[in-house]
C-alpha cells in the first residue's frame, strides 16, 4: 500500500540472546533453515504493498547489510523509495526502546521527504505472517491516532500512525518527555486515541536463546509451518545458488527440515538444518538447530544443541544439552572430542 511507510527498528540488544548475537545484530539471527529474523517483518511489509522501508540498526549490523544488500530479493531496489539504512552507533542505551525518537531525529530528512501518509513502526525479532493492510484499514475506520498490534493481549511492538503525527512526536520529544512510540502508547494520560489490533495468527517473539530454540523446533509441526509460510504471502530471503542436498545410502532423516546444499551421511531426527551442512557417517543428531556450513564429524552424538555458522564438530564428539537449556557451539569454533566436557 503506497499510503504506508515501513520503519524497522533493529537497534535492540538482548542479553538473553547474547550467545547468538555476539557477531551479528538480533535482526540478522538465522532462523527456520534459510532465513534471518528480519526477513519476516520485511516480507510482511512488502506483501502489504509497502515500497519504502527504512531500517534503523545500531549493533553489529555488517551481516545485516550484507544479507539485505540493495533489497533486490524483496523488490526494494527501485529508483523511487526502496530500502534505506540509517545506522546510529552513538545512540545511548537509554534510547534503545522500539521506535526511539532520538534515532529518528538524526535521520529526519527521510520522514520529511516521504510522501506516504502513514508510518508503520516494527521491531525486527517478531516472527509472524501478517497483512498490515488490514491493520491500516481498521486504523482508518476507527479514526485512531495510533494503532498497536497485539497477540493474546501482548504488544507485538508494531504501531501505525500518521507520518505527520510521528514528526510532531519527534519534534516535541523534549517537551513531552516521550522518548519512543512505546512511551506514548503506555502513558495513560495522553490525549491521543490509541487502538489495539489483535493478530490471531502464529507469533514467535525471539528474545532469548530458549525462545529461539523452542520456536525453531516448533516449525517441525506442520500446522505451525502452514500458519507462518503462507503461499499467498511468501517470506523472502537472500537467494543463494546451491545444489540439492545429497543423502547417502546410510542416511536416516526423520521429522527434520533440511535446507539445500547439505551432505547427510548420518542420522538426523527432529532437527532444523541450514544450508551447506555436512553430517558425517555414523553421526546421530537429534532435537537440534544446525546453522549454515557447519561440519559434523563421524560417529558424533548430539542432542539439544545449537551450532552456529561455520562451526566444526570433530569425530566422536558427544554433546547433550536439555530441552530448556540447549548446548551452544559458537560461530566459527571447533568442538573436539578432547574439549568435550
Amino acid at each position: 500500500m503506497k499510503m504506508m511507510l515501513g520503519v524497522i527498528d533493529a537497534t535492540t540488544y538482548m542479553e538473553p540472546l547474547r550467545e547468538l548475537a555476539a557477531h551479528r545484530s538480533v535482526a540478522a539471527v538465522p532462523f527456520a533453515g534459510r532465513y534471518r529474523l528480519i526477513d519476516f517483518v520485511l516480507s510482511n511489509m512488502v506483501n502489504s504493498g509497502i515500497e519504502s522501508v527504512a531500517i534503523f540498526p545500531k549493533y553489529q549490523y555488517r551481516s545485516l547489510m550484507d544479507h539485505l544488500g540493495s533489497g533486490k530479493n524483496w523488490d526494494l531496489n527501485r529508483k523511487r523509495d526502496g530500502l534505506f539504512f540509517f545506522p546510529s552507533p552513538d545512540l545511548p542505551l537509554s534510547s534503545s526502546q522500539i521506535g526511539a525518537f532520538q534515532h529518528f531525529e538524526q535521520h529526519i530528512d527521510y520522514f520529511l521527504r516521504s510522501k506516504q501518509k502513514y508510518a508503520l513502526i516494527c521491531n525486527s525479532y517478531t516472527v509472524c505472517n501478517i497483512d498490515y493492510r488490514l491493520v491500516l484499514e481498521r486504523h482508518i475506520a476507527n479514526q485512531c491516532d495510533i494503532t498497536e498490534v497485539r497477540h493474546h493481549g501482548r504488544s507485538l511492538e508494531m504501531f501505525i500512525l500518521e507520518t505527520s503525527l510521528l514528526l510532531d512526536l519527534i519534534a516535541n520529544r523534549v517537551q513531552t518527555g516521550y522518548n519512543s512510540i512505546g512511551d506514548v502508547v503506555r502513558d495513560p494520560f495522553h490525549s491521543l486515541t490509541v487502538c489495539h489490533y489483535e493478530h490471531d495468527g502464529y507469533v514467535a517473539v525471539i528474545d532469548s536463546v530458549e525462545s529461539y530454540f523452542f520456536h525453531s523446533l516448533q516449525l517441525l509441526q506442520p500446522d505451525i509451518w502452514k500458519q507462518l509460510f503462507i503461499p499467498s504471502r511468501p517470506i523472502y530471503t537472500k537467494v543463494k545458488d546451491e545444489p540439492p542436498t545429497q543423502y547417502t545410502a546410510d542416511a536416516v532423516v526423520k521429522n527434520s527440515m533440511i535446507a539445500n546444499g547439505c551432505v547427510i551421511e548420518g542420522h538426523v531426527e527432529n532437527c532444523i538444518v541450514f544450508r551447506g551442512v555436512k553430517i558425517g557417517k555414523g553421526a546421530v543428531v537429534k532435537n537440534s538447530v544446525i546453522m549454515q556450513k557447519t561440519q559434523i564429524g563421524e560417529r558424533c552424538e548430539l542432542e539439544y544443541v545449537i551450532i552456529d555458522k561455520d562451526a566444526k564438530v570433530e569425530n566422536d564428539v558427544k554433546i547433550a544439552g536439555t530441552e530448556h537449556r540447549p548446548f551452544i557451539i559458537r560461530k566459527g569454533t571447533v568442538q573436539g572430542a578432547l574439549m568435550n566436557q
